[in-house]
């Protein structure tokens, strides 16, 4: 069974208006939700964690396995207009924000293609609410905003005017983030990057909020 609502990814349009992105709210099934919440793994603090040091099982598990399966990348391949078949996969996982969090930026170079997929069941703060922007210098010059619940995608194409960011927000916020990227050694060196955090952060742990 599908975890995912690929109608509806099907049925959105793609945004072009600054740089192109689309967003699908409820993608991740409503039915689906609740198990998927219950396995979303501890993670040591803020920032991103490679799954490869967290405790990654059940159906949470089973959704990140449908995300790096063919019939996602299929349908964004259609949207995007992109062969994605020779670029390799890189996931992070988060679950806390901190208030220094969210600054504008466009992503690096070596990522093609960016994916959110946000796992809170409900989001009433004005902070951690991503937004697509018109320029790097203004939080208020955008055309969308996104909730970072109930299993919304967001997916952008990295450009170089592909500006985003939010207002401050410090407290769990969960997401998981998948990009393409342009080859192996980019997701080494990432990965291995983001290893090294998350081992400092399992030896300070940070003191979770609410």
């Amino acid at each position: 069974m599908s975890y995912l609502d690929y109608a509806a990814l099907e049925a959105t349009p793609l945004q072009r208006d600054p740089y192109d992105f689309l967003v699908v709210p409820n993608f991740v099934l409503s039915d689906r939700m609740k198990s998927v919440l219950a396995d979303y793994p501890e993670v040591p603090g803020p920032g991103s964690h490679p799954p490869s040091e967290l405790t990654i099982q059940g159906d949470f598990a089973a959704l990140m396995e449908e995300l790096d399966g063919p019939a996602f990348r299929d349908a964004i391949e259609r949207k995007f207009g992109l062969d994605l078949s020779d670029r390799p996969t890189m996931y992070t996982v988060r679950g806390y924000c901190r208030k220094t969090d969210g600054k504008i930026h466009t992503d690096s170079k070596t990522k093609v293609i960016t994916v959110l997929v946000y796992l809170n069941q409900d989001w009433d703060a004005d902070g951690g609410r991503l937004r697509i922007l018109r320029d790097g210098e203004n939080l208020d010059n955008y055309v969308a905003e996104v909730p970072p619940n109930g299993g919304t995608l967001l997916v952008f194409r990295r450009s170089d005017n592909s500006w985003h960011g939010h207002e401050p927000f410090e407290g769990r916020r969960r997401a998981i983030q998948m990009n393409w990227v342009t080859d192996d050694d980019v997701v080494a060196h990432e990965q291995r990057r983001h290893r090294i955090s998350t081992t400092m952060k399992k030896l300070n742990p940070f003191r979770k909020a609410g």
